[in-house]
Formats: structure tokens, C-alpha cells, sequence
């Protein structure tokens, strides 16, 4: 905006000098040419009396000798020879001073009475009729050089650009200001409306600036205002309705501490324990109200294999209780990934649960991790019966089927943990079909906070079947619940 600001104002102001300038200096040209024409005709009439009284050629010779023009050889005089006497005699014409104009200029003007200007060389020649005593026409030639014509005009020419250069940049610097006026503000609201798309819930912006753009800051400070406000009353809905599952809580734990010993009994109380302390967390991070940041720091990650092994040992106890083969890959070496231990576990623990959620038992399900360099990939797969859609699974609260193999009536929080996890570090989450016959969700988890490029996905996605094959084929010398590699 402020350079089309700068070159609407140089386009017209540009037009409005030119309008100006050029028919003036014509006009200044003009009147340096009368200037100097007016002047010749002032010199020739200082001839005028000498004529009137004699045609002496001496006499005439010293008058014109007298005058400036004369001086500098530019006055000349053209008498013409008297008619013939009574006795047959008569005069010759006379030519005082150096002739420019040529006879027939000079007797054209002597015929017509008509002072005229005739162009010569190296200027122009005014020639000036001059009644004499005899009744004759006489003809003044004054010699006008052409920088007499053109005096002054230079100087006038190049006044009046420097003045037009003057406007010109006058009205771009001050083009510069109103833009700079106007576009700092818009740029402090762009600012801060991408501030506050990052998350950074205290930006406002200063309400400064033409009338429209105080009126938009005032706007985006009251939005700004509103989502905080809503953001606060989540997080205390969120506190609120954690809090109210403490009490069915409670009368869980009672119960399950007097299921006696076992391993069934050590499954529930531990899966009791987990439970109280995931609300814990949902209620204390609530109540903190502090802004979600994009992305992990790198000393807030984890062990990618350790956390998997952890949680897959967990899942196994109970697929062995359903009958379900478990197949585990790729979690013999440490891979570091952006992603806090809570969270992965988080992530997996919904992909898991999924599968026991929405397959028959004794469906057999596998974990597969491969480390390609710059991003990490999670393939979770299971032989159910698939997903017929799997776009709008990936749809938050509206899919009919999550997680590996998904059933109606699910709503999509799961994978939608998932997806948030992996979106953090820059990658994504798909789904497809595994070769177990079910379903396969692909988790690339970045390792740089670089978003992949759909090449490398691609390759990425490949990759994670072939690794995922591999694992398998692997995993196939140790079958059964909670086998692992």
C-alpha cells in the first residue's frame, strides 16, 4: 500500500508539472523573441530623424556609426535612388552599413510600408520602413543574433525543472508519510492477529492511526478479549467436569481394593490409578491457563522406543487375556523424538484402546517404528475389518469409525489426539489398509519441527510397509501375547 501510495502520487504529480511547465517555457520563448524584436525596432527608430532631414551618405554614415547597433556593424540603412531630374540627371541608392537581408526582402518591405523580419544568416534581420524628406522609402536593417532571440531561456527552462523536480519529490516524500501512516498499523494488526493465531492470547494492538484502522484495532483487541474469555471458560468446564469424575472415581478404587489379590485385580486397580491420575492432569493443566505453544523443546522429549515398549507391555497383559497376537518392531535402538513421554503414551494408549474397542477379540494387532533420518514413523496395524471412510475418521468429533479398525459410534477424539501429536513436530497422520487385512494408521512425527514434503511422505509412507513388513517377518520367531523385539 505504501509504494502504490508513492506511485500514484509521482504518476500525478508528474502529470500535473508536465501540464505546467511545457506551455510556459513556450511561452518564456515567446516573450525572449519579442523582447529582442522590440528592441530592434527601438534601435532602427533612432534612425529615423537623421533620415527625415538628409540622405547625405556621409552624414547618414556618421548616424549610423553613432548608434550601439550601428557600432557593432548590426544597423544598416537602404535608401533608394531619387527619380531623374528635369535636366536627365538623378542620384544612385545608397547602402550605409552591412546588408543581411537580401534586394527583393528589402524591396518588398519598401513597397508594402510594412515593417517585417526576415530570417538571415546566423539570426534574424528586422527590416524597419522610414518615410524620407524626397517623399522615398528608405529601409533600416537591424541584424538580431539568435542568442539575442533565445536570451534567458536556458536559465528559464532549467528553473522551472528544478521546480518541477522540487514538487515532484515534495509529493513523493510526503505520499511516503501518509503511506507510512497508514500501513505501520496494518502491519501491527497483521502482527498481531498472527501473534494470536500462535497462541500468544496477550497480544493487542495499539489503537493508533487513520479512523478504519482504529476502528479494526479496536475490533481485533475486543476479539482478542473474547477468546481469552472463552479459552477461560473451557479450561474451567474442562476442571469442572474432571473434578465431578472423582467421586465415581473414588467409589471405583473402594471397590477395586476389595477384588482381594490377583492378576485381574491388579489390572483394575492399576488401570483405577492411571485413570485418577490422567483427570489430575486434566485438572491441573486447566487451572494453569497458560497458552499451547506449536511444537516440544528438544529437552522435553522422549525415547520413542522406551515409551512404546512401556505401553505395549501394558496392552499386551490384556491381549492375552482376549486371545490377540501382538507383534512389536523397530524399538531395539533409542530414538529421540519432540514429543513429551505423556503425550506419545497418550497417543498410543487411543490407537490401542481403539483396537480393542471396535475389533472381535483374537484379532491380532502389530506396533511398527522406523527412524528415516529427519522423522520418526508409527505404524499401528490390526487385522479388523478396516475403515470404509478414512477421511471423515480423521474428522474430530465426527467420525463413525477411529482408531486401527473402528466401529459406529465413535467420536474421533482419539485420533484426533494423535493427529495433534504428529502435527506438532511438523508431520501428519494417515490412514490405509495394513497387510494384516485391516486397518494401518501412519504416524510421522517430525524430528526438525519441519512440516515433510509430499515426496518424502510419500517415500516416508513406503518405507513404513516395507518396515513394517520386515518387522513382522521378524516378529513371526516370537508369536503370542506380548511378544516383543
Amino acid at each position: 500500500m505504501r509504494w502504490a501510495l508513492v506511485k500514484v502520487c509521482l504518476a500525478v504529480t508528474a502529470m500535473v508539472v508536465i501540464a505546467f511547465a511545457v506551455p510556459l517555457g513556450l511561452v518564456i520563448r515567446e516573450m525572449a523573441s519579442d523582447r529582442a524584436f522590440s528592441d530592434a525596432e527601438r534601435q532602427a527608430g533612432t534612425i529615423a530623424p537623421t533620415l527625415s532631414i538628409t540622405t547625405d551618405r556621409e552624414e547618414l554614415t556618421r548616424a549610423v556609426l553613432s548608434t550601439e547597433p550601428g557600432d557593432r556593424g548590426h544597423l544598416a540603412v537602404h535608401v533608394p535612388a531619387p527619380e531623374e531630374a528635369a535636366d536627365g540627371t538623378g542620384g544612385e541608392a545608397l547602402d550605409i552599413g552591412t546588408r543581411r537581408a537580401t534586394p527583393k526582402d528589402v524591396e518588398t518591405v519598401r513597397k508594402a510600408g510594412r515593417a517585417s523580419i526576415t530570417e538571415v544568416t546566423g539570426g534574424f534581420a528586422l527590416l524597419q520602413p522610414t518615410a524620407l524628406s524626397t517623399g522615398e522609402i528608405a529601409v533600416v536593417e537591424v541584424f538580431v543574433p539568435e542568442g539575442e532571440v533565445s536570451n534567458g531561456v536556458a536559465t528559464a527552462w532549467l528553473m522551472l525543472a528544478g521546480v518541477g523536480v522540487a514538487l515532484i519529490v515534495g509529493s513523493v516524500a510526503v505520499a511516503d508519510r501518509l503511506g507510512v501512516r497508514m500501513v505501520q498499523p496494518a502491519q501491527r494488526l497483521a502482527g498481531a492477529a498472527q501473534d494470536l493465531g500462535e497462541g500468544r492470547l496477550g497480544t493487542r494492538v495499539p489503537e493508533e492511526g487513520p479512523t478504519e484502522l482504529r476502528s479494526a484495532a479496536v475490533a481485533f483487541n475486543s476479539m482478542a478479549d473474547q477468546v481469552v474469555q472463552l479459552l477461560a471458560n473451557e479450561r474451567e468446564l474442562a476442571a469442572d467436569l474432571s473434578h465431578r469424575l472423582r467421586t465415581p472415581l473414588t467409589v471405583l478404587r473402594l471397590n477395586a481394593a476389595s477384588l482381594g489379590e490377583g492378576p485381574a485385580a491388579e489390572q483394575t486397580r492399576a488401570a483405577v490409578q492411571q485413570l485418577e491420575h490422567e483427570v489430575d492432569t486434566i485438572i491441573r493443566t486447566a487451572r494453569e491457563q497458560r497458552p499451547q505453544t506449536q511444537g516440544v523443546p528438544a529437552e522435553a522429549g522422549c525415547d520413542a522406543s522406551e515409551v512404546i515398549r512401556e505401553r505395549m507391555g501394558f496392552w499386551s497383559a490384556l491381549a492375552e487375556d482376549e486371545g490377540r497376537e501382538v507383534r512389536l518392531a523397530g524399538v531395539g535402538r533409542t530414538v529421540r523424538i519432540p514429543v513429551a513421554r505423556t503425550e506419545l503414551a497418550a497417543a498410543l494408549d487411543a490407537l490401542l484402546g481403539n483396537v480393542f474397542r471396535h475389533t472381535p477379540e483374537g484379532t491380532a494387532f502389530a506396533v511398527d517404528v522406523h527412524h528415516s533420518g529427519d522423522a520418526v514413523i508409527v505404524l499401528v496395524s490390526d487385522a479388523g475389518p478396516g475403515i470404509d471412510d478414512p477421511k471423515a475418521a480423521l474428522a474430530r468429533g465426527a467420525s463413525g469409525r477411529t482408531g486401527a479398525s473402528g466401529s459406529v459410534g465413535s467420536t474421533g477424539l482419539g485420533l484426533d489426539i494423535v493427529r495433534r501429536v504428529a502435527e506438532s513436530t511438523g508431520g501428519d497422520v494417515r490412514i490405509g489398509r495394513s497387510v494384516l487385512g485391516g486397518t494401518e494408521v501412519r504416524i510421522w512425527i517430525g524430528l526438525h519441527g519441519n512440516r515433510p514434503e509430499r515426496g518424502r511422505r510419500g517415500h516416508g509412507r513406503r518405507v513404513g510397509r516395507r518396515i513394517g513388513w520386515r518387522g513382522r517377518k521378524e516378529a513371526r520367531t516370537t508369536t503370542g501375547p506380548g511378544a516383543q523385539h
